[in-house]
């Protein structure tokens, strides 16, 4: 359980000033969230002075985003059967209210729309089609990194139709994703900088054969699937498995920590385990 910041004895108006100033604290549903049950990759918190790691929860998904790459470090959520439905996709990608004020995000149509990348929605918005709100939410560039055509068009998005047809197969999954490594980098005339693109892009998928079971579900035999996929041009046709590898090696990459509240002799098989299904 990670430690949280507390305001105990402070009176409203204090409390109030804090916030103004800091952001407000890991908030409650933080705690509770479907799409945190495996952990908080970062350790991520909802102060504004923590601008490379700032926590987003959201009733569709929860992220850690950074002010300074600005893109997600990382985005999670849980899919099953009950967020998927007929909505139709609420175009287009949109700024993300959410942030704390002054922060900068990056304008689709002043970057993406001659970039050569597509938008790579993390969280895509087919598992997101319960509702027209829950859509909706997908639709914005806290969710999305800079992704090669091929990538996107290819092995991300056919993992993304084989989540799918676990979950219509009665599955519960729950779902991590972001990009890690230098690749090449898109301008941004409005920010006057450049962005990274990420040289790969990852995710870990835990597979629960009965839904609603929650971390009690977890154990040494429970499926995870981990891959990453080179973020470049040539891999419209490879197979999304070839690119599977073990959460070990994912969390070298990147520094963050999955399944961390999974038990931890449970975590370290699971982790060091490469997917063969």
């Amino acid at each position: 359980m990670k430690s949280r910041s507390s305001f105990i004895g402070a009176s409203a108006a204090l409390l109030t000033t804090f916030t103004l100033m800091l952001g407000s604290p890991s908030p409650a549903n933080a705690e509770t969230s479907v799409h945190l049950l495996l952990g908080n990759p970062s350790g991520a918190t909802t102060h504004a002075s923590n601008r490379s790691n700032y926590l987003l929860v959201k009733p569709q998904y929860a992220l850690s985003y950074s002010d300074y790459t600005k893109i997600p470090n990382w985005v999670s959520w849980q899919l099953n059967q009950s967020w998927l439905g007929s909505a139709d996709s609420q175009y287009p990608d949109s700024l993300d209210s959410t942030l704390p004020l002054g922060w900068q995000q990056i304008p689709a149509d002043n970057c993406y729309s001659c970039s050569g990348f597509d938008r790579g929605h993390m969280t895509p918005a087919a598992d997101r089609s319960n509702t027209a709100e829950s859509n909706s939410a997908t639709f914005v560039m806290t969710n999305i990194i800079p992704m090669a055509p091929e990538n996107a068009q290819g092995p991300w998005r056919d993992l993304e139709e084989y989540c799918r047809e676990l979950v219509a197969q009665g599955k519960e999954l729950y779902i991590i994703s972001g990009g890690h490594g230098t690749g090449k980098t898109m301008s941004s005339t409005l920010l006057g900088q450049s962005i990274n693109v990420p040289a790969k892009t990852w995710k870990v998928i835990l597979v629960l054969d009965r839904p609603d079971s929650g971390l009690e579900g977890v154990n040494a035999e429970t499926r995870v699937i981990a891959v990453d996929i080179p973020n470049e041009s040539g891999v419209r046709n490879n197979d999304w498995r070839s690119y599977r590898v073990t959460v070990d090696s994912i969390e070298a990459a990147t520094g963050l920590n999955f399944l961390s509240n999974v038990s931890p002799s449970v975590e370290r098989t699971l982790e060091a385990r490469v997917d063969n299904q």
